[in-house]
């Protein structure tokens, strides 16, 4: 893919190509380019073509990386907490999205508004990932959370908790959820610097990391399709592994948009009610996306059960009906109860002997 002009601060779209550079890096190296130099970032290590065969890894981001370099869509709902993550693995999907949304809702009980903070979504992730430490999870990263620094301390956080992925997006700080009206996003170059931060902060992590770095534009309902396919294209350039357009409202805009990032991995977002239609996963793999999250499939279901479930209490004053049948234990095998009973057995332990 050719380098694109990203030095100006305009947000005209403009087809001003640079001459194309690609430098090879070694392993830790950070790939550079700054401002006056724009270059095409290559890393040959995390070439794509390097995933294609062998089993696949115990290491998630490594195991995240395979999935895109191979055949198949790769399907991710969105997750809320430990009992939502729980019950995607039981289901058997083998990708898991931490949703921005559903975390700042089930963490603090508030709308997703730029509300939640770095320490609140790396100590969901730090949960989540320890469940099924081999099963990659994608988490939102909103904007970073601040300049380059704090992209870069989001990079290593996430990291060391044990994400795949991440996505970053162009929404200024004061975001608010992609699909609710009134956005507003930066500049082109304030964009491509979290990019290019994030990209940076991976090839420099201690030891090396397959981390995915994912760029996010909001900017198609604010700017209109082509500036979010000129700025896609510019942070697939700074080193973004999958381009996201947040909002894709037609399945003739999802296609347009997969042949113009070609052969980037393109993820959609399907939320119900939202701006996107309800493509399933098959209809979204046969439009060519690679990637597909349902951000709030599981938080959207759990405010109708446990509203079913209260009303029902608050009527009967019971919740004999709404556990259907499910008791304690019942609920905590689903929580990995006989993993914990077997560890503790295997260690000599009596503890748990009979539960």
């Amino acid at each position: 893919m050719p380098g694109r002009d990203y030095l100006s601060n305009s947000d005209a779209a403009t087809t001003t190509v640079a001459t194309e550079q690609q430098p090879t890096t070694t392993l830790n190296e950070n790939v550079s380019e700054t401002p006056s130099e724009p270059t095409v970032y290559y890393n040959a290590r995390l070439d794509p073509k390097n995933y294609l065969e062998g089993p696949l890894s115990d290491n998630a981001a490594t195991r995240l990386r395979q999935m895109l370099a191979r055949p198949g869509i790769v399907v991710a709902p969105g997750i809320c907490d430990g009992i939502s993550a729980r019950c995607a693995v039981e289901a058997g999907f083998d990708c898991l999205y931490q949703s921005g949304a559903a975390t700042t809702a089930s963490r603090l009980g508030q709308p997703d508004l730029a509300i939640a903070t770095l320490n609140d979504f790396a100590g969901a992730a730090n949960m989540v990932c320890s469940l099924h430490p081999t099963v990659p999870v994608i988490a939102d990263a909103d904007t970073g959370f601040g300049g380059p620094a704090n992209v870069a301390r989001t990079v290593y956080e996430y990291i060391r908790a044990g994400v795949a992925g991440m996505h970053i997006e162009d929404q200024v700080q004061t975001k608010r959820c992609g699909h609710l009206l009134g956005k507003q996003v930066v500049s082109r170059e304030e964009f491509l610097t979290r990019i290019r931060a994030a990209v940076h902060a991976r090839d420099a992590f201690p030891g090396g990391s397959d981390f995915v770095i994912i760029g996010r534009t909001d900017s198609a309902q604010v700017l209109g399709m082509e500036e979010a396919l000129y700025r896609l294209r510019l942070a697939a350039d700074a080193g973004a592994d999958v381009c996201f357009i947040e909002g894709v409202k037609t399945s003739e805009l999802l296609k347009k948009t997969v042949a113009a990032l070609a052969p980037k991995p393109v993820l959609v977002n399907v939320i119900s009610g939202g701006l996107t239609p309800a493509f399933t996963y098959k209809e979204a793999e046969e439009m060519g996306a690679k990637i597909i999250i349902f951000s709030l499939v599981s938080c959207v279901a759990m405010v109708h059960a446990c509203r079913a479930a209260m009303h029902a209490l608050k009527k009967t004053g019971t919740d004999f009906s709404t556990a259907q049948g499910m008791d304690p234990k019942a609920f905590f095998e689903v929580m990995g109860l006989k993993r914990v009973m077997d560890l503790d057995a295997r260690a000599g332990g009596t503890a748990f002997k009979e539960v």
